[in-house]
Formats: C-alpha cells, sequence, structure tokens
C-alpha cells in the first residue's frame, strides 16, 4: 500500500513538474513571437506616434469649432461631432481664377467671425517665433486679400476686423483691409540694434512669449514692446553648405551681462502720436508681461527685478503715461512668470502665487487688495485653465491627488464647491470652449496612449474622439515593460519618486545594469504618470537587458517651494547627490549589478548626467550628455540668474556646480554630443567641455550634429542620433 501511495506520489509530482515546465516553455514561445521595437520604428517610421486632435478654434457660440482639414477650414458640433458645414474650402483660396490656391499653414478668425487670417509659408525664428506670408479671406464675399509682398510676423486683426497689425524688420505696421495700403508706425527698427513689436531672443526663450504688440479692447490703440540690444553682446554661430560658412549673429545676454533697455508704449491711432508708458527709472530690470484691463485706457504692466524675486504689476493711464503700483509680491528665493493674470468683469483678477509654500489661486480688487485665496492645500496648481464669470467657476489643473498626476478640478469664486471634474488617473488636461459649456479631456496614463473625450462643463463625458486603440492593439504584439512607480528615501531623509521599467522577461534571480533617463531641471517633471513617446527608446533599452529608471530628485515641481527651491544659488548641487543616492539605492536591489549604471540627458538632462559621471564616478560607469550648459557662465542671464544670481553675486556657486570644473575625475565612458546651430544652450559648452577634458588626458567620445539646434532633428537625423546613443548603450553599460 505504501509502495503504491509513493509511486502515485512520484508520478503526480513529476505530473506536475512537467505541466510547470510545458507552461514555462509555452510563456517562453510566447514571449519570443511578440515583436522587438527597433531605433527605426520610432525615430524613422515612427511606428507608435499616437493620434491626438490638434488645431481646434471654439467659434463664439461655444456649441461649435473649426479645424483645418486638407487645407479646408471645417465646421463641426461639440456635443455631436458632426460635420456641420465646411467655411473654406482649399481650391478657393486663389487670388484670381487663373492663379494656384494657396496652402494654409495655420489660420486666425476676426473677432465677429466674418474674417480669417491665414498664414503661409512659415519660417521658424527661434523657440515660438516665426514669419509668415499672411493673407486674409472674407467668408461672406469669398475674396483673397494679399497683405503685403514680404513675410510679417505676429499679425492679428483689430477688435473691428477692418484692419491689422504686423511686424516685420523689427518695425510695427497697420494694414488697412478696405484700401489695403499700409501705414508704418515705428520706423527706428534694425536687426540687432531696436526690435519693435517683438521680444528679444532671451525674453523669447526664458518668458515664453513671442508677441509684443497688442490691441486695445477698443481698436484705438496699439500697445507695444521696444528692446533696445545696443548694450547686449552678440553672439556668432557658423552654417555650413556653402564654400564659405554662413555666419548668424544675435544678441545673447549670457549670466551676469546687459540686457536690453526695455520700454513700453502705446501708438493711438486717432492722434497718430505714441506715448511712453512709465517703467519706473530702473533700467536693469525685466518687464515680462504687459496686458490691456478691460478698459482701453488702462495697460497693466509687470515689472520684475534683476534678482526677480519682487514683482509689481503697474496700472498705466495710456492717455498720460502715468503709471500707479497696485499690487506687490516679493518672495526669499525668485518669482516664476506665468500668464495666470486674469481680469474680470466685476473689476477684480485672479493672480496665483506661492506665498503660502505652495501655488494656488488667488483673487483680488483691482487696488491689489486680497479679496480670497480661492484654493489651498498641501499641493500644486500646475495650470489656469479659464474663468466662467457667468457661473463663476474657475477651471484648473492641479497635483493634488500626487506629484505624478494631474486632475482637472473646478472650485467657485468664493472658494468654495471644489469639484473633481477629472475620473481618470494619469495626467488630464482641459481645453475648453469659449462659453465654457464644453472641454475636450486629453488624458493619458504611463503606459497608455491618449485618450480624448468631449465632456460638458459639470464633467460628464460625452463622447469619445480618440482612444488610440489601434495602436494599444498594435503594440500589443511587441515586447512592451510597464512603467513602475516606486518611491525610496536617501540617507538625509528625503523621500523620491521614481519609475522604473524592467526586461520583458525580467527575473529577480538575474542582476541587471540600470540605465538612468534624467532631466531634475527647477520646476521640472519626468516622473509623470503619462504616456511619453520618448519612452519607446527606453522600451528598446530594456528589450536589451536594462533596468531603466527615472527619478524626479530636489529641485523638480508639484511638492511644493521648498523642495523645488532648495537648489537655489546652487543648481546641480542637490540633484547631483540625490540621483548618487539613486544610484546607490538601486545597487543595493538583489537583481541590480550596482557597477553597471549609467545616465542619459539632453539640455539640462545633459548638463547633470554630465554632474553624476565626474561627481559620482564610483557609482556610475557611463554617461550620454545630449546639449549639456557644462558651466553656468556661459548660458542666458533670465533663467541661471533666476535660479543662481550673478556670478559675480555668487562665484561658488557657478563654480561648484559646473562640469567643466570636474573633467579630473572622469573615469568611466562619456559621450558627448551637440548641435552646431544650438542658439539656446551654445556649442561652446561642449567644446569648452572638450578642450578641458583634453588637457586633462580624459578619454571621450563626441559628436557633432553641423547647422542643428537645440532639438537635433530634421531628416534622418534622430534616427542616426538615437542608434548611436543605443551602440554607445549597448558597447559601454
Amino acid at each position: 500500500m505504501q509502495k503504491t501511495m509513493k509511486s502515485l506520489l512520484l508520478i503526480l509530482v513529476i505530473s506536475l513538474f512537467s505541466q510547470n515546465i510545458f507552461s514555462q516553455e509555452q510563456q517562453t514561445i510566447k514571449v519570443e513571437r511578440k515583436k522587438l521595437i527597433t531605433v527605426e520604428d520610432v525615430w524613422l517610421k515612427y511606428t507608435f506616434y499616437p493620434k491626438s486632435i490638434k488645431g481646434l478654434r471654439s467659434l463664439n457660440d461655444g456649441i461649435n469649432f473649426t479645424r483645418l482639414e486638407k487645407g479646408n477650414i471645417v465646421k463641426y458640433s461639440y456635443k455631436t461631432g458632426e460635420k456641420v458645414e465646411t467655411i473654406v474650402e482649399a481650391k478657393d483660396l486663389k487670388m484670381n481664377k487663373d492663379s494656384e490656391p494657396i496652402r494654409m499653414s495655420s489660420y486666425q478668425f476676426s473677432n465677429d467671425e466674418q474674417k480669417i487670417l491665414i498664414f503661409t509659408n512659415k519660417e521658424p525664428i527661434y523657440r515660438h517665433s516665426f514669419r509668415a506670408k499672411n493673407y486674409i479671406w472674407d467668408i461672406n464675399k469669398k475674396e483673397l486679400i494679399s497683405v503685403s509682398d514680404e513675410k510679417q510676423q505676429l499679425a492679428s486683426f483689430n477688435p473691428a476686423a477692418t484692419k491689422l497689425s504686423y511686424m516685420r524688420n523689427n518695425n510695427i505696421f497697420i494694414f488697412d483691409i478696405k484700401t489695403q495700403k499700409e501705414k508704418q508706425i515705428t520706423d527706428d527698427g534694425a536687426k540687432n540694434i531696436i526690435i519693435n513689436g517683438a521680444p528679444d531672443w532671451v525674453y523669447e526663450e526664458e518668458f515664453s512669449f513671442a508677441r509684443g504688440l497688442y490691441w486695445s479692447p477698443d481698436g484705438e490703440k496699439i500697445a507695444f514692446y521696444k528692446f533696445d540690444e545696443n548694450n547686449v553682446k552678440q553672439w556668432t554661430m557658423k552654417f555650413y553648405g556653402d564654400l564659405y560658412p554662413e555666419l548668424y549673429k544675435f544678441k545673447y545676454p549670457k549670466a551676469g551681462e546687459d540686457n536690453s533697455i526695455v520700454s513700453i508704449h502705446v501708438y493711438d491711432l486717432k492722434s497718430n502720436t505714441t506715448k511712453t508708458m512709465d517703467v519706473g527709472k530702473e533700467t536693469d530690470q525685466y518687464i515680462p508681461r504687459i496686458k490691456w484691463t478691460h478698459n482701453s485706457d488702462e495697460l497693466c504692466i509687470t515689472r520684475l527685478n534683476r534678482l526677480q524675486n519682487k514683482l509689481e504689476l503697474l496700472i498705466a493711464d495710456v492717455n498720460s503715461g502715468k503709471s500707479k503700483v497696485i499690487f506687490t509680491e516679493e518672495n526669499k528665493y525668485y518669482i516664476e512668470i506665468t500668464d495666470n493674470l486674469t481680469f474680470l468683469d466685476d473689476n477684480s483678477f485672479i493672480w496665483t502665487s506661492e506665498k503660502d509654500g505652495y501655488n494656488h489661486i488667488y483673487l483680488y480688487d483691482m487696488k491689489g487688495k486680497l479679496v480670497k485665496q480661492l484654493t489651498k492645500g498641501n499641493w500644486d496648481v500646475s495650470s489656469l485653465k479659464g474663468v466662467n464669470e457667468e457661473k463663476k467657476i474657475v477651471y484648473y489643473i492641479s497635483s493634488e491627488s500626487s506629484p505624478t498626476q494631474r486632475d482637472l478640478y473646478s472650485i467657485n469664486l468664493k472658494g468654495k464647491k471644489k469639484k473633481k471634474l477629472s475620473s481618470k488617473s494619469g495626467i488630464n488636461d482641459a481645453h475648453f470652449s469659449k462659453t465654457f459649456a464644453f472641454y475636450i479631456n486629453y488624458h493619458s496614463d504611463a503606459n497608455t496612449p491618449n485618450y480624448i473625450s468631449l465632456h460638458n462643463y459639470k464633467g460628464q463625458e460625452i463622447r469619445v474622439l480618440e482612444d488610440n486603440s489601434k495602436l494599444k492593439e498594435k503594440m500589443a504584439d511587441y515586447r512592451v515593460s510597464k512603467k513602475e512607480f516606486f518611491t525610496f528615501k536617501t540617507s538625509e531623509g528625503v523621500e523620491l519618486n521614481a519609475w522604473m521599467m524592467k526586461p520583458y522577461n525580467f527575473s529577480p534571480d538575474r542582476e541587471y545594469p540600470v540605465f538612468f533617463t534624467i532631466y531634475a531641471g527647477p520646476n521640472s517633471n519626468t516622473v509623470n504618470d503619462a504616456w511619453d513617446y520618448n519612452s519607446l527608446w527606453h522600451q528598446i533599452i530594456a528589450q536589451k537587458g536594462y533596468i531603466v529608471v527615472s527619478v524626479d530628485p530636489r529641485g523638480t515641481g508639484n511638492r511644493g517651494e521648498e523642495f523645488r527651491k532648495v537648489t537655489y544659488q546652487q543648481l546641480g548641487k542637490y540633484e547631483t547627490i540625490d540621483m548618487i543616492e539613486a544610484a546607490k539605492y538601486l545597487g543595493s536591489l538583489d537583481y541590480v549589478d550596482k557597477d553597471r549604471i549609467g545616465v542619459q540627458g539632453w539640455s539640462y538632462g545633459g548638463y547633470m548626467s554630465s554632474l553624476c559621471l565626474f561627481k559620482g564616478a564610483d557609482y556610475f560607469k557611463m554617461a550620454i550628455a545630449v546639449a549639456p550648459v557644462t558651466n553656468w557662465r556661459y548660458y542666458d542671464n533670465i533663467y541661471t540668474e533666476r535660479y543662481m544670481r550673478t556670478p559675480q553675486e555668487n562665484p561658488d556657486g557657478y563654480d561648484d556646480n559646473s562640469p567643466i570644473n570636474f573633467v579630473e575625475k572622469l573615469e568611466g565612458n562619456y559621450l558627448l554630443i551637440h548641435g552646431g546651430g544650438d542658439d539656446n544652450v551654445h556649442l561652446q559648452n561642449t567644446m569648452m567641455l572638450a578642450k578641458a577634458l583634453n588637457d586633462e588626458g580624459k578619454q571621450f567620445d563626441m559628436h557633432i550634429y553641423p547647422n542643428k539646434n537645440h532639438g537635433i532633428y530634421g531628416g534622418k537625423t534622430r534616427y542616426q542620433l538615437f542608434t548611436k546613443m543605443t551602440n554607445f548603450i549597448l558597447e559601454n553599460l
């Protein structure tokens, strides 16, 4: 009997073991059948690029919107999604019956929606700015009007749609639509000397705006910026192609250097006169925003000191030019500039501030007196989406649930009845119709591409506009690893957020190398529960047997002011400490090979990857730095001084945290990459670092992309770049 029982037990064990082996073999076969993602898929074929919905223009009625489709402007219903009519047909956009139709790049409606400003042949200048050949389409007359023979910048209708304002060759012009005649209202504009109507390079890049001329609400005046660049030092870039390289020269103020002198002016169309607004006697300051109030006699001017820790709102009487300060905010660190200032019809305004330690929404009267703090809590409002004045509701996005999440909320102007409108965890963003009757919600999470849906103002989903179901089906055929979020504490007791992407066939019994992807710039986040197309390259690295990790160190956003501004006057110090702590933490895990940890970053991330390798030689074996700042003295003054003050005030802060000063510590494998036409982080950064490395006798790899800007793209460039980085990782980590 015992023999029989033993025999049966043995048979059962063998059977279970066989089934387990069979199951494992089936799983292995299933994994092997899945396709591998290639660099060609990601950066040549764009195989996994998600669909989105762009170019929507809400119409005044708030129930319809327009889209540009194959050169046609088509009107749709928000509620049904059905086509209402074609407002403009591409074939009709001709100057005469024998000419070819123009090709529309983008468009802008007049206030009454009876005319359309059409932009063609766009030519980018810097990050936000462009030139274009402009036309006007009269919907009722079905007539196309050419606006000048030359390209313009910043063309826009006056409120009555009888005129256009625009900038050309650093001067401002007004175009009369009826007579089709042009009038020049400034004449002192000259390249690299005086700019009328647009910001200089550093304002455009660091204060994030390109328009510097604005019609008054009644259309009788134009407020505009004037930049005097005479004292700003010039930067020169070489572009190769012809027998001799082309030299491109522009004004670029580096840290501690002179800025443009900025003045604000208002041109009166009736009197044909221009008044200069009083912005104070100090010229070494910033005017990061101007905005008309609801009163055409009052212009709001934002004034910021050079240290960027004192901000004032001035109301200027445009008839006399006199101004008065109505609001002042000071911060022991610095103040970031936003577009959240919103004037309301009841003579009050909305403002966002970090004055209680987190970024929140405040309501003030026009004398600058606080009416109410509308939002409050240990979380940040990340963006203001609009104010429905009829219903007295403010809409905003915040990180209330987690620094990795973004949700849409509403709250009334009394700071009550707060409501969470988004229902899906991850990252949400919303674009409202003009009447706030509807909004389009853009959602994704770390493992799910764009889900775009239409909602009413209460947050109820009406219909799905795009769910990327085909992309999700396609990706199911590939070896796609999921992002896993985690936190860890440093030796200083600081808890940091991170995500990890393991190899598809991960086994806890093996040891894997770790590849960090990093940015870590002030107020940034890479540890977001959001779909990121760049992570498809990280999938390739994971497929090759690496654990891919991203960490948000101190200095990053959505965790309050103190967490973010701890890096003040010493950018790079705490971020590098935290990244070394991250490497040490991961190296302590059983499934990590602590001797094979690498890092890659771009721009600020390239700065950080360099610091990690140089200062953390005991923990990092390899680094790739793309377009890095290598010495903060080389970068522009608005950005650098905001976080570091000037080199004259804070020399140690600059020198103690610039990679160029630590080249002797390099021990690992280092790849340095830069675009030769980078107007933002100049090639100087890489060349001077290369010189320092050469002088120290250090071995490293370097690759330059001639004529390419900070983004390094065009043609097959991205494919070549990411192939190079992939190969470097495989060979050196």
